[in-house]
């Protein structure tokens, strides 16, 4: 490689919003051309490419992001980043000044179109300042325009996003799949004869159906289902975004669509009224502040699935998953049995804490002084094989007196490393029985308290317990410690 070139990096990107007159491959094929002839070489580790994504942000560009924290490094590892166009830089003027500024100012690394050259000095400033400008505004402006594609679009009854629960695509309209389709018209009916979504959900999942993504059936995705007028011949679409669920958002626009409709008027109405009213319903009987935080949230998992219980009224805790109709197993318990058992299963192991489950978390020296003079032993062994490397640089060494001295400290650093580790494991197996145990009288004194707010208990249980595991079927609950010392 010529002593006189210099080392830049090739930056491409495409998305679908760009009317790009080359492929990212003949985009680098130019690129290395125009470096070739202009003092330049750019290997393929600092090819840095983004394929269909937009350039009006930088989050989700990996490629750039990645580039932009190898020019951090030091030395700078290259000179240049080249571009076939500025906007493959950025759409955005204050992400491409941003940047533009850290790469050129404080890292030396120069920014250059290889398609779009500048004049020097303070004509060039303002030229680049004009592209990005246009840049920017194209990029706005194409938004606008897909905009009021997909509105005009929409309003002709065309579908323009994945097929719901019960049908597929053909030609752009939607047509009813079975058996989803009749398993939709089933939601339906059972839910205005009065069934709710959690056993709507739990028959779902009974008879094996799954949704367009592989996912179980929650009470949410049965209540998506009938809240979806998709179902009813339309088609619902929100210009500002997602729906994220709020169904009477007024920015909602509903057209006819040009598929087959799975239930009629009658069904869809009964089926609103019905959910009106449980909204209604719940909205008013909502769960008291007081139950919302307990010290027993999120510490206790089911055994067949793995979630946390919940609280459910009037004072029983629930799997999760079996109250969204995921989980075949309730593993209900009363508030007051399952903080018993746990009282009375701290209190044994405060007294014998053999054969617990512990997650030991930080381990210290806890004064083991042999620990620590190991430890000591093993530090100034790795800062003599650094002296010994500086006596053969120097040439106070030979290379072979420098191997055979390294070769034996390096011998001696691997038996220190080995004691250090058995010690290690003794400390934390001694150091263990007597930690936990005084955790867990600590830990119960908080808990058994009647003047310890719900707050305090919350902090000492979950520092204490990593989880527990509630099995109904087998009347069994193991806890999980974790020890911090």
């Amino acid at each position: 490689m010529p002593t006189d070139y210099k080392l830049a990096a090739a930056y491409i990107r495409v998305s679908t919003e760009d009317q790009v007159e080359l492929s990212p491959a003949s985009q680098l094929v130019e690129i290395r051309k125009w470096a070739a002839s202009h003092g330049y070489i750019v290997p393929d580790e600092f090819v840095y490419a983004d394929e269909g994504i937009t350039g009006r942000k930088v989050v989700g560009r990996d490629a750039f992001r990645r580039m932009i924290g190898v020019a951090k490094t030091k030395p700078k590892p290259f000179d240049a980043i080249l571009l076939w166009k500025f906007s493959r830089f950025a759409r955005n003027r204050d992400d491409a000044v941003m940047y533009k500024s850290i790469l050129r100012k404080q890292l030396g690394i120069e920014v250059l179109s290889i398609s779009e050259p500048m004049a020097e000095g303070k004509m060039g400033i303002i030229t680049e300042a004009l592209i990005e400008a246009m840049d920017e505004y194209y990029s706005i402006n194409l938004a606008e325009e897909v905009k009021r594609g997909m509105e005009e679009k929409h309003r002709r009854g065309e579908l323009q996003s994945t097929p719901a629960y019960g049908y597929a695509v053909e030609h752009n309209v939607l047509v009813p799949v079975e058996p989803e389709a009749t398993h939709v018209k089933e939601l339906f009916r059972r839910y205005a004869a009065g069934e709710g979504t959690y056993p709507l959900a739990r028959w779902m999942n009974d008879i094996g159906a799954h949704t367009h993504r592989g996912n179980r059936f929650e009470n949410r995705t049965v209540e998506y289902i009938l809240n979806n007028p998709v179902y009813l011949g339309k088609l619902r679409w929100n210009p500002t975004g997602r729906t994220r669920r709020q169904w009477d958002d007024p920015e909602i626009v509903l057209v006819d669509g040009k598929h087959i409709p799975l239930i009629d008027q009658d069904t869809w109405d009964a089926v609103q009224k019905q959910l009106a009213a449980t909204k209604a319903v719940w909205k008013y009987h909502g769960h008291p502040a007081e139950v919302q935080k307990d010290w027993l949230s999120g510490l206790v998992r089911c055994s067949n699935c793995g979630t946390t219980l919940i609280f459910s009224k009037p004072h029983y805790w629930k799997c999760n998953n079996y109250v969204k109709g995921r989980c075949p197993t309730t593993q209900n318990i009363s508030d007051v049995l399952l903080k018993d058992a746990i009282i009375r299963r701290l209190q044994a192991d405060a007294m014998d804490s053999s054969g617990v489950s512990v997650n030991v978390v930080r381990a210290s020296d806890g004064g083991d002084t042999a620990l620590a003079a190991l430890r000591s032993a093993r530090d100034s062994a790795a800062r003599k094989i650094d002296r010994l490397r500086d006596a053969y640089l120097s040439g106070a060494d030979t290379v072979e007196e420098y191997k055979a001295a390294k070769a034996a400290m390096q011998r001696q650093l691997a038996e220190l490393d080995e004691q250090i580790a058995a010690a290690e494991k003794k400390s934390v197996t001694l150091a263990t029985t007597k930690a936990l145990q005084k955790d867990i009288r600590a830990t119960l004194k908080t808990l058994t308290s009647e003047t310890a707010s719900t707050q305090e208990k919350y902090t000492a249980a979950h520092k204490l317990i990593d989880h527990a595991t509630w099995n109904k079927a087998e009347n069994l609950l193991q806890i999980h410690y974790r020890l911090i010392f």
